[in-house]
């Protein structure tokens, strides 16, 4: 699920104990036939809520120099050295922005709610776990953003935490995250393998959806065994935008990612090398956050939007090594040995 926090982890002593190593750019594969110009405009969407002392200038010169892609490799060369923090191989997995059929209203079709942010619910505070709200203590409080028309849509909804609603009438609303319940997020995916539904390499999003979808009497406690519950709002955005990430403005297709902001502090430079059936050595930038995404080697890429992003995304389970662009001075405060 997306955009857990809206609070910036921006290093200032959120950073657990993790060996670091600093690395050439030599040393990062693919680094020199990168478009350094898309991850550096991507990297400026963000850059103005960095606030530490050490990325001022940074951003400063980010926001006034020429915008080519020459001079965006130089910046990340000239400015930047690559950190590898933790222990690779990594974890990288993937995550999309649904398009999704509903309704403004329940419908003899369109039955299943997705709900606005209660009122009285507290960040951090357990609230009423996913069974007992999907009981229906909701009903009847005019909390309904839309009604879809397939349960498994609603909570892979949640496991992406955005998504693209299209209308009866044609018109489309774009809905981001606003709060969860308190419980942490449980993989569906381990509940499925502890109950020999499936097999470690079997699982992906399209395996589970089709499992549950199958088996939808069970499918349904299966579902709840994930207490986790996310409530949504509205947002105004152009359709040309992507969601809304944890840093509150709109993630990039394939240059935004999710980290875990203990490790890695959101807003910085990322490059990623994905191992797999379809390699990716990348530059992005950290801007997003998940319930699953824990570790200082673990990271959800943003595919985009729409069916295509969607299966692309739900196949994704992949190794390699996630490796940080710090500010000079910074990089080597964390490992001073180098």
């Amino acid at each position: 699920m997306r955009g857990l926090a809206l609070a910036l982890a921006i290093w200032a002593g959120t950073v657990m104990a993790a060996p670091a190593q600093v690395l050439d750019f030599a040393e990062l594969p693919d680094w020199d036939s990168d478009d350094h110009l898309a991850a550096l405009q991507t990297f400026l969407k963000t850059c103005d809520m960095l606030d530490q002392a050490d990325w001022q200038p940074i951003c400063q010169v980010a926001a006034t120099m020429d915008q080519n892609e020459a001079a965006a490799r130089d910046f990340f060369e000239l400015l930047f050295r690559p950190v590898l923090l933790g222990h690779p191989p990594a974890l990288f997995t993937g995550y999309y922005e649904p398009v999704l059929q509903g309704s403004p209203v329940r419908t003899a079709r369109f039955r299943y709610p997705i709900y606005r942010r209660p009122p009285e619910l507290r960040d951090g505070v357990a609230w009423y776990d996913r069974a007992t709200i999907e009981s229906g203590i909701l009903r009847g409080r005019g909390l309904e953003i839309a009604w879809l028309d397939d349960p498994v849509e609603v909570f892979f909804l949640h496991i992406q935490g955005s998504g693209r609603i299209q209308m009866p009438d044609g018109q489309v609303i774009r809905v981001g995250y606003a709060g969860r319940n308190g419980y942490p997020y449980r993989s569906i995916g381990q509940v499925l393998v502890a109950r020999g539904a499936m097999t470690p390499d079997q699982l992906s999003a399209q395996s589970i959806a089709a499992w549950v979808r199958a088996n939808p009497s069970v499918g349904a406690q299966v579902l709840n065994q994930n207490p986790s519950y996310i409530f949504f709002r509205k947002l105004g955005l152009a359709e040309s935008e992507g969601p809304i990430g944890a840093m509150g403005r709109s993630i990039t297709p394939m240059r935004s990612v999710a980290v875990d902001p203990d490790f890695v502090p959101l807003g910085t430079p990322v490059w990623v090398e994905k191992t797999g059936a379809n390699p990716i050595n990348r530059l992005m930038v950290a801007q997003d956050t998940g319930g699953a995404i824990k570790g200082a080697q673990r990271a959800d890429i943003f595919f985009g939007s729409g069916q295509a992003a969607g299966l692309a995304a739900g196949e994704i389970k992949d190794g390699g090594r996630l490796v940080m662009l710090l500010p000079i001075d910074r990089a080597f405060s964390l490992a001073p040995d180098e």
